[in-house]
C-alpha cells in the first residue's frame, strides 16, 4: 500500500514516520526545500503539559501523552531538550479566579501543577512579580526541527521518500487510489493524507474536499531577550490566558541554545506565509477577507485586535507586557527573532476551532486545524491518524 503525505513539518513527518514503520510505502511531498519551514521550525521550542485544554479533548489528550513519548524520543535519538517546568503567574489579584481554573483542568488532566505563593514563585525565579503562581512540572523545551531531521532518517531508512520542492496541484479519488498531480509530475497512491498546516484548507479543496473550517493566520512575532536583562529569566514564565482565544500570551522561554525568547503576540497575518507587516499575499488576503467569521470576530473584538496591533508596532508597548511579569525588562533588552505564523482555524460563525480538527474524504485524511500543541502531541497525532487511514481502505 501506497500513502502520500502532504506536507513535512513536524506532524506530517511524524505521520509519514507511522506508516513506514507500520511497513507502507511513503511519499511525502512537500513544497519547500527542506523540513520544517513553518510552524514547527518557528515556535517557543517547548514541550507542554497539557495544562490549557478542555479536558477529554483531543488537545488534553494527546498533548499529556504527546509530552511523555516526545521526551522519549528527543532521549533516544539525541536530541536537545531539557525538562525545566514553568511558572504560570498572576500578577494581579483579580486573575487568581482564572488561575484557580487553570489549577482544576489541571488535575482533571492529569498534569503536574501545584498552586505556589509568590514567594515561593520566587524560588524558581527570583525576577517574576506575582501574586500567585502555578507551577508545572512537566513542561520542557526541545529542538523540534531537530526532531523532524531525526523523523526524515527514520522515513528514508525504512524505504520512504521525500520529495521536497514538489508541490500539490489536485488530486482525485477513484474506487481503486488517489491520483496526485503535483508541479513534478503524477503520483498514484492508495491513499493521501493532508498535513499541510498553514495551507491544509486550500490542500483540502484541491482534492475535491470542502473543509468545514477555514485557516485564518495570525502571526506571532518574537525577540530574544539581551544579556544582562536575560539573566532575570531562568526557565518559563507565562501569564495568565485570556480563555476567549487558543492563545498564551506574551510569555519568556529559555531556549535549548540557552538564550531567552519573549513572545508571540497574535496579529492578523495579510499572508499565510506572512512573516513581516510588509508581507501580503492577495490570494491568501481574499480568502482570509471572504471567510464570514473573520468579521464577526473583529467585530467582536475590536479592542482585543487593536493592542495587539499596538503591541506589534511598537517594542515599547511590547516590553510593558513582558515587564509585567518580570519588571525591569525594557524596549533596549529586545532584539528581534525570526516571527512565526499560527494556522489557526476558524468557523463561519467566528468561532476559533479550540481542538485538533479533522475531516475526511474518499481515500482521503485531512488534519484541518493542528497549531500548538500540536508539536508536542505529533507521534499521538500520527499514531490516531494511522488508526483513521487505515478504516478509510477497510
Amino acid at each position: 500500500m501506497t500513502t502520500v503525505v502532504v506536507g513535512a513539518g513536524i506532524v506530517g513527518l511524524a505521520v509519514a514516520r507511522a506508516l513506514a514503520r507500520s511497513g507502507e510505502h511513503v511519499i511525502v511531498i512537500e513544497k519547500e526545500a527542506g523540513v520544517a519551514r513553518h510552524q514547527t521550525g518557528r515556535n517557543s521550542g517547548v514541550i507542554h503539559s497539557g495544562l490549557y485544554y478542555t479536558p477529554g479533548s483531543f488537545k488534553a489528550r494527546m498533548c499529556v501523552a504527546g509530552g511523555a513519548s516526545m521526551k522519549q524520543y528527543a532521549a533516544e535519538h539525541g536530541i536537545a531538550h531539557e525538562i525545566t517546568g514553568k511558572l504560570v503567574v498572576a500578577t494581579h489579584e483579580a486573575q487568581l479566579e482564572k488561575l484557580a481554573v487553570l489549577e482544576q483542568r489541571a488535575i482533571a488532566n492529569g498534569v503536574p501543577a501545584r498552586r505556589i505563593t509568590s514567594d515561593e514563585a520566587h524560588k524558581y525565579e527570583p525576577g517574576v512579580r506575582c501574586v500567585a503562581a502555578l507551577r508545572v512540572e512537566s513542561t520542557g523545551i526541545i529542538d523540534y526541527t531537530g526532531v523532524c531531521l531525526a523523523l526524515a532518517n527514520e522515513i528514508t531508512a525504512a524505504g520512504g521518500e521525500l520529495r521536497f520542492s514538489t508541490k500539490l496541484l489536485r488530486a482525485a479519488s477513484g474506487d481503486d487510489g488517489v491520483v496526485v498531480e503535483a508541479d513534478a509530475g503524477p503520483v498514484r497512491a492508495d491513499y493521501l493524507i493532508n498535513c499541510a498546516g498553514l495551507h491544509s484548507d486550500t490542500v483540502a479543496k484541491l482534492c475535491g474536499v470542502e473543509p468545514d473550517v477555514r485557516i485564518i493566520p495570525f502571526r506571532g512575532e518574537y525577540y530574544t531577550v539581551a544579556p544582562p536583562s536575560a539573566d532575570l529569566v531562568r526557565g518559563l514564565i507565562y501569564p495568565v490566558p485570556d480563555p476567549r482565544f487558543p492563545f498564551l500570551g506574551v510569555h519568556l522561554t529559555k531556549m535549548v541554545d540557552g538564550s531567552i525568547h519573549a513572545g508571540p503576540n497574535a496579529v492578523f497575518a495579510f499572508a499565510r506565509e506572512g512573516y513581516r507587516w510588509r508581507d501580503i499575499n492577495v490570494a491568501d488576503l481574499w480568502r482570509s477577507a471572504t471567510w464570514p467569521g473573520l468579521w464577526r470576530l473583529g467585530a467582536k473584538y475590536a479592542g482585543t485586535a487593536y493592542g495587539e496591533a499596538r503591541r506589534s508596532l511598537s517594542r515599547a508597548e511590547f516590553a510593558r507586557s513582558l515587564s509585567e511579569l518580570v519588571p525591569g525588562i525594557t524596549a533596549a533588552d529586545l532584539v528581534p527573532a525570526k516571527s512565526g505564523v499560527r494556522a489557526q482555524a476558524m468557523r463561519r460563525d467566528g468561532s476559533l476551532v479550540d481542538d485538533f480538527e479533522f475531516q475526511r474524504g474518499p481515500r482521503q485524511f485531512h488534519v484541518l486545524n493542528a497549531p500548538s500543541p500540536a508539536a508536542t502531541a505529533a507521534l499521538e497525532i500520527a499514531d490516531m491518524v494511522l488508526a483513521e487511514a487505515r478504516k478509510g481502505v477497510a
